[in-house]
């Protein structure tokens, strides 16, 4: 046996050499009875390629028409490796200048796996062909002609080999096969057409799948300098997949043109041709060494919202009830990144409308134009023909906003609600590293209690809501009111000062307010809450308010009659439902015997206190009373009534539970 070897570590100066040794030991295999040797082997420590490197090539062969056989210890191609690959002829023939395996075995692991080899080469001509097969049935045939045409063709070639040449979908499942053609011409130009079939994938969140899909491939690269022009097309012809959380079917077809030179990956032009959207173009570019994207532009022209909402904005904005969102009207829209990051957005919106199928939330028509720069002074003007949630509804309005950068201004918008309106005046907001923050003032023009109760599906209330908040504060995750919320109602007014929120969309929503009534009148507040008839006027004051996710946590509280003269009566069942609030035993025995002939009773004062804390509701009344009770209601009159408390412990839930009671049921409550 004779053996060629070359050192572990050759050098550039070396390859020559090496390359001559090579050839002139397989010129002496094909030589017949020049070889006096029965096989011939040789060891490469190294080969380094642009395109590869290869450690550990090891040549054997054997006498003419007997075995050969080719390993590689590692094969590197970019930043992906493989190791122990081998090639193995059951019948190796190099004569007259030509190379052929005939049984040949490939064993490729984690690249192609094992096939069957079949192979024919010319030097002196520059053509062959190697046709490889797996197990599987997979044909990858590769034909290179003399004028320097290389053509491959592939069929029921798995897309699952893709995973050894993109790291990134080493944790996904695949499966499909790819059917084509790819030729190289000379001067360079490369082609590739083909079919991929029955193509699926699933992430391993599960938020990203598809299957049966069918893509129509054709493209096209030429060389360009130091580099490559490419254009190409992709049809969506079958299949659907689900790309949380938008689910998307067959149809969609891609044309895009570009280059790559020194690493950069630029799209000059892209479209998409996709129903309901008269055209949607795109460019870019993509720095592939550094993995980031170093601008891009999309624009999108008359959008049509009735068939792409319910597809792609629905699943946005509602994921748990797409199917319940309607769309009408247009939209275009053009947006443009640099590093990113958004440089400038415009959007026209043509009798564009939104809401529920069912009609219970509606928005719009919305027509106008918004356009936005980070770097200059720009405008929105829109048309806002209305809106409503259920009877709530607000009338037609015109927004006209400044936008500058992070920053919005809007002088002074009028949105009709109802009978009354809302007023925003000077808001100003801008965007910072934590959120949206400014100031700005805000009135409520009168709006009928009636109409707003009924609308907003409570029982029936008289007055009228009416708020002016002078300055109101919006700091990221936090809304402040400086000044007055006032609401006129049951001919009296409730006031909310100091009022914050914190959180106010979160799940742990927090808010904190003092809250002051005056002069309601009792008749018309147990008449609308069925707490039984009790004429007069009360007072009220909670301090120190807090809520946690919208429920009461702590007040100091004090309810009482309004100072005054005016009638004072209170029926039975007020006195049975206030007995119960101030717990058992809270009518005295001898005064219950008036409870079965009485209707009514007058009262001289009434008043309740109910500090909250820790869940407890510690209450008191108008003043204490003999066996450790306190009073809720003084008698007056005739006939005359004291309604006494005894329990100033009262877990705050169960207090709240027997007051839904009394209003849903209007019946006696049953105290323990």
């Amino acid at each position: 046996m004779a053996t060629a070897t070359c050192p572990p570590e050759s050098s550039r100066a070396d390859r020559p050499a090496i390359a001559r040794s090579l050839l002139l030991a397989l010129g002496l295999a094909a030589g017949g009875g020049v070889l006096a040797t029965p096989s011939l082997e040789l060891e490469l420590g190294r080969v380094e390629h642009p395109a590869f490197v290869i450690d550990g090539l090891r040549v054997a062969l054997g006498a003419e028409g007997g075995p050969a056989r080719l390993a590689i210890g590692r094969l590197a191609v970019g930043e992906r490796s493989w190791e122990n690959l081998s090639l193995h002829c059951a019948d190796f023939r190099l004569a007259g200048g030509e190379l052929r395996c005939r049984g040949g075995k490939l064993e490729a692991p984690g690249l192609l796996g094992q096939a069957a080899v079949e192979a024919e080469l010319d030097p002196a001509r520059r053509s062959g062909r190697l046709t490889l097969v797996t197990p599987g049935g997979e044909r990858i045939r590769a034909e290179a002609a003399p004028d320097g045409r290389v053509r491959v063709s592939f069929s029921a070639v798995g897309v699952s080999h893709l995973v050894q040449w993109m790291p990134a979908l080493a944790g996904w499942q695949t499966s499909g096969r790819f059917d084509g053609v790819a030729e190289y011409a000379p001067g360079g130009r490369i082609t590739l057409s083909g079919r991929l079939a029955d193509a699926a994938f699933a992430s391993e969140d599960g938020l990203r799948a598809a299957e049966g899909v069918a893509l129509e491939l054709d493209l096209t690269a030429t060389p360009q300098g130091e580099g490559w022009r490419w254009q190409g097309q992709v049809a969506w012809t079958a299949g659907e997949a689900y790309l949380h959380p938008l689910y998307l079917t067959a149809g969609p077809v891609l044309d895009a043109a570009g280059s790559v030179d020194g690493g950069m990956l630029a799209v000059d032009r892209a479209t998409l041709n996709l129903e309901g959207v008269r055209s949607i173009a795109a460019r870019g570019r993509y720095d592939l060494s550094a993995g980031r994207l170093v601008g891009a532009a999309l624009s999108v022209a008359e959008a049509d919202l009735a068939v792409v909402g319910p597809r792609y904005l629905a699943p946005i904005l509602m994921p748990a009830r797409a199917d319940a969102l309607q769309f009408s009207g247009r939209m275009s829209a053009g947006i443009e990144l640099e590093g990113g990051e958004p440089v400038a957005l415009d959007a026209a919106f043509d009798e564009a409308a939104g809401g529920l199928a069912s009609g219970a939330l509606g928005f719009g028509p919305l027509s106008g134009r918004l356009a936005w720069r980070a770097d200059a002074p720009t405008e929105a003007r829109l048309s806002v023909g209305g809106g409503h949630w259920q009877k709530l509804a607000l009338g037609p309005f015109e927004l006209v906003a400044r936008l500058h950068g992070e920053r919005v201004a809007v002088d002074r918008v009028e949105i009709p609600v109802l009978d009354g309106a809302l007023v925003l005046d000077r808001v100003e907001l801008a965007r910072g590293p934590h959120g949206w923050s400014g100031t700005g003032g805000m009135v409520v023009e009168p709006i009928s209690m009636k109409r707003l109760t009924e609308a907003v599906g409570l029982p029936e209330m008289s007055g009228v809501l009416a708020a002016s908040l002078p300055s109101l504060r919006v700091a990221p995750g936090e809304i402040a009111l400086d000044g007055a919320l006032v609401i006129s109602v049951f001919d009296g007014y409730v006031q909310a000062t100091r009022l914050r929120v914190l959180e106010p969309f979160g799940v742990a929503a927090h808010a904190f307010a003092d809250v002051e009534a005056r002069r309601l009148d009792l008749a018309q507040l147990t008449d609308t809450f069925s707490f039984g008839s009790v004429t007069g006027y009360i007072d009220a004051d909670v301090r120190g308010l807090e809520l946690v996710r919208w429920r009461p946590v702590r007040f100091d509280a004090w309810v009482a009659s309004s100072p005054g003269r005016y009638k004072k009566r209170i029926s039975q069942r007020a006195v049975e439902n206030i007995s119960a609030l101030g717990g058992a035993g809270a009518a005295a025995a001898l005064q219950r015997t008036f409870l079965g002939i009485f209707d009514t009773f007058g009262y001289s004062e009434l008043g309740l206190s109910c500090v909250l804390e820790g869940g407890v509701c510690y209450m008191s009344g108008l003043a204490d009373a003999a066996g450790g009770g306190f009073y809720l209601v003084r008698g007056g009159g005739i006939p005359a009534l004291n309604v006494i408390g005894y329990n100033r412990r009262v877990d705050w839930n169960e207090l709240v539970d027997r007051l839904q009671r009394v209003i849903s049921t209007n019946t006696a409550p049953v105290v323990q």
